[in-house]
């Protein structure tokens, strides 16, 4: 039982970078007690817990390699190759993890929790199980989240087209594994290190006009 109060919920929440950015949510209610990590590991589907394995064996057979002189260079480059390919099949997998009648909007991310819009409002407390898409970094994650904040949007064009109330909620990472936050980490400074890109880019723009 999560015994942190609201203010220490919202501080956890900002302890870690978090970056706008939309993406794709699929989020089902908990009805039950989330009880332990086990239980939260036991319940992740397969094809989540198979990104990760694929992952963390990536990294371990390159990091030796790069310690070696450029004649293993040529084999690091193929075995990055190979690498993305599996990486492409796996983002394949995972996306069929994507059910449209769960699907939620998704606008920022971070290593402490997300942010995202409905058309229902979710009760503050309400603890979510969640699967997050990253696809175009070609990552997906699962976790529990809990709801900490909820208020509604002022989008009316929004709202004039869906004839729908919308409403943005916070949640925190209640269950995650460590190397998924430190995924969203590493993807948020880097979707922050291209926003900034596009920035200056659009500012040389402006000067040479």
């Amino acid at each position: 039982m999560n015994t942190k109060t609201l203010e220490q919920k919202l501080a956890q929440y900002h302890e870690f970078f978090a970056i706008a950015h939309n993406f794709t949510l699929n989020i089902h209610p908990l009805t039950t007690d989330v009880s332990s990590f086990d239980d939260f590991l036991s319940n992740m589907p397969t094809p989540f817990k198979l990104a990760s394995d694929v992952t963390t064996v990536d990294q371990s057979a390159l990091r030796p390699l790069q310690a070696l002189n450029s004649v293993s260079a040529q084999l690091v480059d193929f075995l990055n190759l190979q690498a993305k390919k599996i990486d492409l099949l796996v983002t394949y997998i995972l996306s069929q993890q994507d059910k449209e009648q769960y699907r939620y909007q998704g606008i920022e991310f971070g290593g402490g929790g997300i942010k995202f819009n409905a058309t229902a409002c979710f009760a503050i407390g309400q603890m979510l199980e969640v699967k997050l898409f990253l696809l175009d970094n070609n990552c997906a994650l699962y976790c529990y989240a809990e709801v900490i904040e909820a208020s509604e949007t002022d989008d009316s064009a929004a709202q004039e087209n869906t004839a729908e109330s919308s409403y943005q909620h916070k949640a925190i990472f209640h269950f995650i594994r460590e190397e998924d936050r430190e995924a969203l980490v590493r993807i948020s400074l880097h979707e922050q290190a291209k926003q900034l890109q596009k920035l200056a880019q659009h500012r040389n723009q402006e000067r040479s006009n």
